[in-house]
């Protein structure tokens, strides 16, 4: 998996028996990032839907959820991932953009990926081991890379593991089919209603918590799987469609997400929801509560104590490499919020009793202490 913001890597144990205790034979992870949560559900059995509005999740999805393992050659995959590994390094828009104009990735790296990318883009671009390919070189590119996990800025000083040469593996994939969109979320909800749309049993929303868009925190690998060769600005090279009104969503504007996620809550046709949301969001805890409480028979509410992202960790830098402020604090909460059928919602709740929260236990305090600590 790819280093990501949000990716709920702590929660997925959580998540994972939450989805079990439900019952649950379809799930759908509507915003799936790295398919980590969705991977999860998947690996249970559970026939698994996934969705992001990112180009290079939906090529993750592509290759850990809807390919099939049971269907692959695997001695073929090896031997393409082989192949395209002894692939002689040419410098290219990637090198140029990414190892010289900013310095994310060594440039012996860059080549090796500007001359890998080429030939998956003309020699596999309608093959059925594309997203696996894709996949393979992303995930290579991210272990030697230099950031601390998004790509708005690069280290002042070359990580140690920027300096290691790039290495294409096999990904991991799992046995079953699943499905997956590349879709606006409140969009693929009402489609999702249509008599002839998949049907799910659970749903998860893990939706943007605040002002920073994953379009230009991972812009580098919208531009890898895209391989359109944009034009770029500023210090990290962002894309410059990042500008545009069309990458902008309404989970990352103050005003708006309030309503985007109501509207997504109440549309969204599922048995069972999950939401997960954190202490430094938006919404007040107690108004995702009632939001998920007036939607379905019975709702509950779970808190997880968690680490910050590694950025929050370290602070914040200028272009120049000087801390220009400390963190304020290094732990989060994490809500989870479970709507459903009463019976559902009481066994989740028993088994998760010293999570349990209900709403003036989390508004009298701002750290409260569960038994268990992820991160």
């Amino acid at each position: 998996m790819i280093k990501y913001l949000g990716s709920k890597r702590t929660l997925v144990p959580v998540l994972a028996e939450i989805a079990g205790l439900s019952g649950a034979t379809t799930a759908l992870d509507m915003f799936t990032g790295t398919t980590r949560v969705a991977g999860a559900f998947k690996d249970q059995g559970i026939v698994t839907g996934a969705n992001d509005v990112a180009t290079y999740a939906k090529v993750l999805a592509d290759c850990y959820i809807a390919t099939d393992a049971r269907t692959v050659d695997f001695r073929e995959l090896r031997e393409i991932i082989k192949d395209l590994a002894a692939t002689p390094p040419a410098p290219g828009y990637f090198t140029e953009t990414f190892c010289v104009e900013s310095r994310f990735f060594q440039p012996k790296n860059g080549a090796r990926i500007d001359a890998i990318r080429d030939r998956i883009e003309h020699e596999f671009a309608n093959h059925p081991l594309r997203p696996v390919l894709l996949t393979s070189l992303m995930e290579a590119a991210d272990r030697v890379d230099s950031t601390t996990g998004q790509q708005m800025a690069y280290l002042k000083s070359w990580a140690p593991r920027a300096y290691h040469d790039l290495e294409l593996r096999t990904p991991e994939l799992l046995d079953g089919t699943g499905w997956t969109w590349n879709a606006d979320a409140n969009r693929l909800a009402r489609d999702l209603a249509k008599p002839d749309a998949p049907q799910f049993d659970l749903v998860y929303l893990d939706p943007p918590y605040n002002q920073h868009r994953y379009f230009t925190n991972y812009h580098i690998w919208e531009t890898l799987i895209r391989w359109d060769k944009p034009e770029s600005y500023g210090v990290a090279q962002k894309r410059i469609d990042a500008r545009d009104p069309e990458t902008h969503s309404a989970y990352n504007r103050r005003r708006e997400m309030p309503l985007a996620l109501a509207d997504l809550v109440n549309t969204v046709p599922c048995e069972t929801l999950v939401l997960s949301y954190n202490n430094e969001s938006w919404v007040a805890f107690e108004e995702l509560f009632d939001l998920v409480a007036a939607r379905f028979p019975s709702a509950t509410a779970l808190a997880f104590d968690s680490k910050r992202y590694v950025g929050a960790q370290i602070g914040v830098y200028n272009p120049e490499g000087r801390r220009v402020s400390q963190p304020t604090h290094l732990r989060n909460l994490e809500y989870v919020f479970v709507g459903g059928a009463p019976e559902t919602v009481t066994k989740i709740r028993k088994a998760f009793a010293e999570h349990h929260r209900d709403t003036a236990a989390l508004a009298a305090t701002v750290n409260p202490a569960p038994a268990r600590t992820f991160g």
